[in-house]
């Protein structure tokens, strides 16, 4: 069984930081692209920022320069670095994984989610 819990959300001020880990565990035997996504109260799940395998991120629009996702593979752990934050910032970010885990067929690819945590970005 596969697991990513997402921690380190909270309320913030305007301009503010805050730093988001997830943490894969289980049965893993690799995993692939590793994702941050946000929903936002009446709004569709949006792509913050992604990063591959080596390391090569890709963010949204409304996060560059702001937010930095990073990785450690050796513990199935990314983390987002948000600075500068605003209020549209607020949304519950969710973390996401291509993983792969064996099975009798040999190594199979799904993708995960997390619960999810809350991000409030408020004076």
């Amino acid at each position: 069984q596969v697991q990513l819990v997402e921690s380190g959300g909270g309320l913030v001020q305007p301009g503010g930081s805050l730093k988001l880990s997830c943490a894969a565990s289980g049965s893993i035997i690799s995993i692939n692209d590793m994702g941050w996504y946000r929903q936002a109260p009446g709004k569709e799940r949006e792509v913050v920022a992604s990063i591959s395998s080596g390391g090569t991120t890709g963010y949204a629009d409304s996060v560059k320069g702001r937010f930095t996702m990073s990785r450690d593979n050796a513990k199935n752990t990314v983390y987002l670095q948000m600075n500068s934050m605003k209020p549209e910032d607020t949304a519950v970010y969710y973390c996401n994984a291509e993983i792969g885990v064996g099975s009798e067929y040999g190594l199979r690819f799904a993708n995960y989610w997390g619960q999810g945590t809350q991000v409030t970005v408020s004076s």
